[in-house]
């Protein structure tokens, strides 16, 4: 065997890539710390603007507070109404009582209305029905109507529809009926009245009288049993007895206690 030194070559020249210069490893790890930071920053604005978001929400809720809908009340009874607003976290509050057509303890009217946005803890003020008012109503049959409303108004009332029949047996403008009848307890202030139109009376058409002498113009009246009066002036220009002028007019309809008047040439 030969003692000479044996030389084996090298594999470094084989693999360039493995030992890389201090540059540029210096600007890979630059690199990364810049990303990394960068995904920092993202995450942080991130972090902010959800805690800006949040930080509104609860400001918008501590100035505004939890908003409901104002329920409709009316025709509730006062421990159903209550109900339903504490349901909805608003409160009840009784603001008055009146007389209505609703039974005892039911709403009548309610404020705010239904339907309004109402802010969690606020109430709504309610006015509960008395029930049916009961009236003492007057006699007021056998009086004239004027009579009659004057009467009724006394006691807080007034008169409703008026009625007029003839009654031969009754003076014209004299209370015959009522209702409610006197003294029943009532539950609305109107009372209703039959009236009579006196006894029935013929009605007629004013006949066309001008032109006629006052004899005939007055047999013509008489005959439909009308009254009247005659009145003389003087016109030359019309033949001695002749009516010049009536009133009410030719065609009008009048009653048999009308007063008719002729103007008749002296």
């Amino acid at each position: 065997m030969s003692d000479d030194p044996q030389y084996t070559e090298s594999n470094d020249a084989s693999r360039p890539d493995e030992r890389k210069p201090n540059g540029q490893t210096f600007f890979g790890g630059l690199r990364e710390r810049l990303e990394w930071a960068l995904r920092a920053t993202v995450l942080v604005f991130i972090l902010a603007a959800a805690a800006f978001l949040s930080a509104i929400t609860a400001m918008r809720v501590a100035i505004h507070g939890r908003e409901v809908s104002m329920p409709n009340l009316v025709g509730k009874n006062v421990s159903e109404a209550g109900s339903m607003l504490s349901s909805r976290g608003l409160g009840l509050r009784v603001a008055d009582h009146v007389y209505s057509d609703l039974p005892i303890n039911l709403v009548v009217r309610q404020t705010p209305p239904p339907g309004m946005q109402m802010k969690v803890s606020q109430q709504a003020h309610v006015v509960l029905s008395l029930g049916q008012r009961q009236l003492q109503i007057p006699s007021i049959e056998g009086n004239s109507l004027r009579v009659s409303r004057i009467e009724l108004l006394r006691g807080s009332l007034q008169v409703g529809e008026v009625s007029n029949l003839e009654m031969p047996d009754q003076a014209a403008d004299t209370v015959v009926m009522q209702n409610p009848r006197p003294g029943a307890g009532a539950a609305t202030p109107r009372v209703d009245v039959l009236v009579s139109a006196g006894p029935h009376e013929n009605s007629f058409v004013m006949p066309h009288l001008v032109g006629m002498n006052e004899e005939e113009a007055q047999r013509r009246l008489e005959a439909s049993g009308i009254k009247r009066r005659v009145n003389g002036v003087s016109a030359p220009q019309w033949p001695h007895g002749t009516v010049i002028d009536q009133s009410p007019l030719a065609g009008t309809r009048l009653s048999a206690s009308t007063q008719v008047e002729l103007t008749t040439a002296d």
